[in-house]
């Protein structure tokens, strides 16, 4: 399957011609029980989009309402941080991004010899294949300008065989497609800001100006990766049974982050503007690809995890105006220490082997796949590596676990705050929101809180700072994050 799978994919790009290079044979699994694993990472969606999260949701999400009931639905799941670099680097090395200095503007956030999820899986026998954004840098950073000699430091070199995508967000330049180490056109050209009327400027049909190859356009971009997506399920497909071997797919999506850019088909479908109608149509992609794998008879052994990278970009005003909560009962949004910044949708389909419409309460990060995905293929973590993953494999099976697998949780962002959750106490290391919303950052006054303590079993929305009722679990929580950060590891 590998070299076949690649060589046809490499045809799929504008028309280009064969490449004379093709990934290292692997073998297949003879056991024939490891799974196809698809990991779809949407972008800046909030937990209160989808509808089997939010009743109250004025989106339509048909297609994830039905991936939850026949699977499982996490409710306590977090990204590691409240923004895109962060979470991609959590997610791919298990590790806390505050563990690290993140230059993705200038060079790899995923230094060379650093285990990645799917360096892992290729171990395991998986052929492994990004479609999206990556973000997560290349040697030479944004201000690159000669493509000659490649993009290094990126998918191809962190353990993908083959990589069709974009190389951050679509609001930060430049703009352009990539195929494994080459742009299909370099950004050559120059494309002004945009921005959308009655939105902040950091919302809407929103990009910044810059550098875009020609012929690039934004809102094309999800409607490619959904072709090539199933496109690769077809050649999957293709290959003969004794052949076959199991692949991993990872689909961070550019949507529903900005720009806001649905298609025909959504435009004014949904009750939340235009960012419902991109939800939607992120809806549909996920339909796409459960229809597909059913076709092609793919469905029952095949492994689907959707979550997002962090909370929306959704203010209060924006509930307000259209009566639709994007993060549901949390407080804040994208890149804040508040539960709206980090607590994400987080749905698990296996047909063979999770029980449908089961709900898990426990609490998991994304930093945990690499561990998880390790045990259920069969592989070790070399020590010194994915330090912040823990191995959730038995909650596939089994979510009322008595015990939990993971006792803490470390959450940051850009700012100097922290998250510290155990059980169900969750400590801010300041006493703003540490991110977009305001106020950001507040001064202690003298004799007051240094910081925000709440208990979320009773207080979800985090309302009441427990900080001075408790300081016996302020010094507790603040010792977790100290340890942490002095062994390097977590529990």
């Amino acid at each position: 399957m590998n070299q076949f799978l690649a060589r046809t994919l490499l045809l799929l790009t504008f028309g280009i011609g064969f490449l004379s290079t093709s990934p290292a044979s692997l073998l297949a699994d003879d056991s024939g029980l490891k799974p196809n694993i698809i990991f779809i990472m949407a972008d800046d969606m909030g937990y209160g989009d989808i509808q089997a999260y939010n009743h109250e949701s004025k989106i339509d999400t048909p297609n994830l309402n039905q991936l939850a009931k026949q699977g499982m639905r996490f409710t306590d799941a977090h990204a590691p941080a409240g923004l895109c670099v962060q979470t991609r680097y959590g997610l791919l090395t298990g590790q806390y991004p505050f563990r690290t200095t993140l230059k993705e503007r200038t060079e790899p956030c995923i230094k060379e010899g650093q285990l990645t999820l799917p360096e892992m899986l290729q171990d395991a026998g998986y052929y492994t294949a990004m479609l999206g954004k990556w973000h997560l840098g290349f040697v030479g950073g944004k201000d690159k300008q000669d493509y000659s000699e490649g993009l290094h430091g990126g998918p191809i070199d962190r353990g993908f065989d083959y990589f069709f995508g974009i190389p951050a967000s679509l609001d930060i330049p430049p703009y352009y497609w990539i195929q494994n180490r080459h742009p299909i056109a370099p950004p050559t050209e120059s494309i002004g800001d945009n921005f959308s009327d009655g939105w902040t400027k950091i919302q809407g049909a929103f990009w910044r100006k810059g550098r875009v190859a020609p012929g690039f356009v934004h809102a094309e971009v999800l409607p490619k990766l959904t072709d090539k997506t199933l496109f690769f399920l077809d050649i999957a497909a293709e290959q003969s049974e004794d052949s076959r071997q199991p692949f991993f797919l990872y689909l961070p999506l550019p949507a529903p982050h900005t720009p806001w850019l649905p298609s025909r088909k959504f435009t004014g479908k949904s009750n939340a503007s235009m960012y419902g109608d991109f939800v939607m149509m992120v809806d549909d992609m996920v339909g796409q690809i459960m229809k597909r794998l059913n076709q092609h008879k793919l469905a029952k052994n095949t492994l689907i995890v959707f979550t997002s990278d962090n909370g929306p970009v959704w203010y209060e005003a924006d509930t307000q105006r259209l009566g639709h909560s994007s993060t549901g009962p949390l407080r804040g949004m994208k890149a804040d220490s508040y539960e709206g910044g980090h607590r994400v949708p987080f749905i698990v389909r296996w047909p063979s082997q999770t029980p449908a419409g089961s709900i898990n309460k426990h609490l998991i990060c994304h930093t945990d796949m690499l561990a998880t995905m390790a045990a259920l293929t069969g592989q070790s973590i070399p020590d010194n590596q994915a330090q912040d993953s823990i191995n959730q494999a038995a909650l596939l099976t089994k979510p009322n676990l008595d015990q939990p697998r993971r006792n803490t949780l470390i959450t940051s962002n850009n700012s100097k705050y922290y998250g510290v959750r155990m059980g169900p106490w969750k400590l801010i290391t300041g006493l703003g929101s540490g991110g977009f919303t305001q106020p950001r950052d507040i001064k202690p006054e003298d004799g007051g809180p240094t910081g925000q303590l709440f208990n979320l079993d009773d207080d979800l929305s985090e309302t009441k700072n427990l900080w001075q009722q408790h300081p016996e679990i302020v010094k507790q929580l603040q010792k977790i994050l100290a340890q942490s950060k002095e062994t390097g590891e977590t529990n």
